[in-house]
Order: C-alpha cells, then sequence, then structure tokens
C-alpha cells in the first residue's frame, strides 16, 4: 500500500507538471542571454523560438515590474510559454503615449508604425503632427485619461507608455487586451544604461540590427567625448543647472543621468556627490550659497522666442547675484525650438557634445551645440 500510494503520489505530480504549462517553467530558462553592457534594469534572453525581456522593477529591488514575451507573428506559440505578456513581433501598429519613443521609431526608420499618439501638445515631430493632420495618426487624448474608443478601435499590436511610481495602475488600459509596454528606461542611472534600451524596442518592432547598430554608434561617440573631456588640460569649471521653477530649484541629483554627463563632460558640478538619481527641490537661497559662482550656467527653458537677460531678471530678481549670469556665460536650451527631449535620452552623445563644447572651449573639432545656446542681452 505504502508503495501504491508513493506511486501514485508521483504520477499526479508529474500530470499537474506536464499540464500547468506556462506557470511551470521560468521566464528565460535555458536560453541565451543578450548581453547588455549598461543597462541594469533590463534582460533580454533568447529562447529560440521566443524571446524573453524581463524589466526591474526599479521602486523595489528585487522585483520584476513587467515580463514580454516576444513570439514572431509567423510562427504557433509554442505550448511551454513562460509567464508574461505576449507580444506577436515585428509589431506594425502602436499607440505611443511619449514623444521620446516617437522620435526613436523614426531613428529606427519605422515611423510608420505610429498609428496613434497621446499628449499630441507634447510631441513636436513634425511627422507625428502632420501625420494627426492628415488623419494617418489618431490622437487619443490626455495620456492620464485617454479616449479608450479610439485605441480599440485602432487596433494597435501594443501601446507604449511611461510607467511611475504609485501610479495606481493604468486604468481602462489594463482591460481592453492590448499589450501595455512599459517603458521604464528613464529609471537607468546613465546615460548609455538609458540609450541601450533601444535594442530591446528594436526586437519589438523587427529592427534588432538597425537598433545594435545604432547604439554602437551611440557607444563609441560618447565614449570617444568621455576620453576627450578627460585628456582636457585646462582647469575643470563649475556648472549651475536650471532655474526656479515657482518657489522651487530642482536641481539634477549626482546620480541621475544629467549628474553623470556633466562628470563626464569633466566639469565640477556642486551636487556631484549627491546620490540620489532624480530632481533635488531646493531654495533660491541654498542654490545662491552653494553654486551662485559657477563659472557656467545652464538651463532649460520653454519660449517661442529666445530668453533674455532682461527676461530672466523679471521672472527672479535674484538672478543677478549669480556669478555667470553678472560674467555673461548663461546657456539657454529652449525646449520648445529644440528636440531636446525627442533626441537626448537615445542620443546622450549629442547632448555630452553641447556639455563639452560649452565648458571646455580649449576642446577643439566639435560642432555647434545642438540645444544649448547663448543668452544674448
Amino acid at each position: 500500500m505504502r508503495r501504491l500510494s508513493f506511486f501514485l503520489f508521483t504520477a499526479c505530480v508529474t500530470i499537474l507538471a506536464s499540464c500547468s504549462g506556462r506557470t511551470g517553467r521560468l521566464a528565460g530558462e535555458g536560453g541565451d542571454t543578450l548581453r547588455l553592457r549598461y543597462a541594469e534594469r533590463l534582460s533580454i534572453v533568447d529562447c529560440g523560438d521566443y524571446t524573453v525581456a524581463t524589466i526591474a522593477n526599479p521602486w523595489k529591488p528585487g522585483q520584476t515590474l513587467h515580463t514580454y514575451v516576444l513570439v514572431p507573428s509567423g510562427r504557433e506559440l509554442p505550448a511551454d510559454l513562460p509567464e508574461g505578456t505576449v507580444i506577436r513581433t515585428p509589431l506594425r501598429r502602436s499607440v505611443i503615449f511619449t514623444t521620446v519613443h516617437c522620435a526613436l521609431l523614426q531613428m529606427l526608420h519605422r515611423e510608420e508604425c505610429i498609428a496613434g499618439v497621446a499628449d499630441l501638445k507634447y510631441i513636436k515631430l513634425p511627422y507625428v503632427q502632420e501625420g494627426v493632420r492628415s488623419g494617418r495618426i489618431t490622437d487619443c487624448g490626455d495620456g492620464m485619461n485617454p479616449v479608450i474608443e479610439k485605441i480599440i478601435d485602432l487596433h494597435p499590436d501594443a501601446i507604449f507608455l511611461s510607467p511611475f511610481e504609485n501610479s495606481g495602475g493604468y486604468g481602462r488600459l489594463e482591460e481592453i487586451g492590448i499589450p501595455l509596454v512599459e517603458c521604464a528606461e528613464y529609471m537607468e542611472t546613465s546615460p548609455l544604461g538609458r540609450a541601450e534600451w533601444m535594442r530591446f524596442y528594436g526586437l519589438l518592432f523587427g529592427e534588432q540590427a538597425q537598433a545594435d547598430s545604432l547604439f554602437a554608434v551611440v557607444e563609441d561617440s560618447y565614449q570617444l567625448l568621455c576620453r576627450q573631456a578627460k585628456a582636457s588640460q585646462a582647469a575643470a569649471p563649475s556648472v549651475l543647472v536650471d532655474k526656479m521653477a515657482g518657489s522651487v530649484w530642482y536641481v539634477p541629483g549626482g546620480q541621475s543621468t544629467i549628474g553623470q554627463m556633466l562628470r563626464d563632460a569633466g566639469c565640477r558640478y556642486a551636487w556631484a556627490d549627491d546620490e540620489r538619481s532624480g530632481s533635488i527641490a531646493l531654495s533660491f537661497e541654498t542654490v545662491l550659497e552653494r553654486a551662485g559662482d559657477a563659472d557656467v550656467w545652464l538651463f532649460r527653458y520653454d519660449s517661442d522666442r529666445p530668453i533674455t537677460y532682461a527676461q530672466l531678471l523679471a521672472e527672479h530678481a535674484g538672478y543677478a547675484q549669480l556669478q555667470p549670469f553678472s560674467h555673461r556665460r548663461v546657456y539657454g536650451c529652449n525646449v520648445r525650438t529644440s528636440q531636446f527631449y525627442e533626441q537626448s535620452p537615445f542620443r546622450p552623445d549629442w547632448l555630452l557634445a553641447d556639455f563639452i563644447r560649452i565648458l571646455r572651449p580649449d576642446i577643439r573639432n566639435l560642432p555647434e551645440p545642438r540645444y544649448y545656446k547663448k543668452i544674448e542681452d
């Protein structure tokens, strides 16, 4: 009886395991890991018949934010797929909630895959704006409260959006059966780590070779700029970043991508030792005391025309106390007339070139700044 009981128990376990399908296998088990050199929150494993992409939760260390199982469209779904959101590749029609990912699709020459967008007012790309006017691309409304019916009518293969801590989920978007691609690359702590996510997006849109090639260009360019900045014999300048937003001055933390780029540019930044990867909210007095004597001031603004020193004083009279203001070493990036937000996340080499061109004038053969322009009286 004891032997018979053991046999029945073993048989039941075997049957249950064989019927468990997707729950009985670990994501990416037995596959070949795609080597990512800089991205820390993304892993990609090629399992032959499918590919598993796992995104680590940026806010809960050790936990997974999302797992995607990429299966080519012309192939039957394997019976032993691991747990995760199945996405048939390559994607042909997608709804994009972020301007930066619309820009990336243009870089990968797959802009025709943009079927719909959200937050159109923040997407300054001519291709998208013209596409909405002509009816080729659908405006799906506010990203925080999109028009679900419009999205359903588009029959998209996926929806691309950015996750946020404690967002409470995506509401009705989670109920319509369309895969949600959580674009968490902005939580990477290195510029090249963030840019390397283009390899994941390349896989989704069937442009793996193109994405790998583009990232190789970005990596080589960025590393060359770092070497040039490091080889400079000039004294390292100090820099002040951004400006008042209402009653608060937000500066990038030392472990943010901007903080790291300033370090790579070879300058001195007052908050370089701060361990935060996001922004730091400060008072004007704190900034003045700690960085008011900076050599150069760089900030972003949004306007239909170049900002002037008079306009800066009209915003905040205290700016006159800043040394770079009085020495006229101020550079502004107009995010309305440039493509700073669209390009720089996946082309950090272009932004680093701006920083070095401005902060390291002894380094020759660099192009004129792409984003930051010197403020004129």
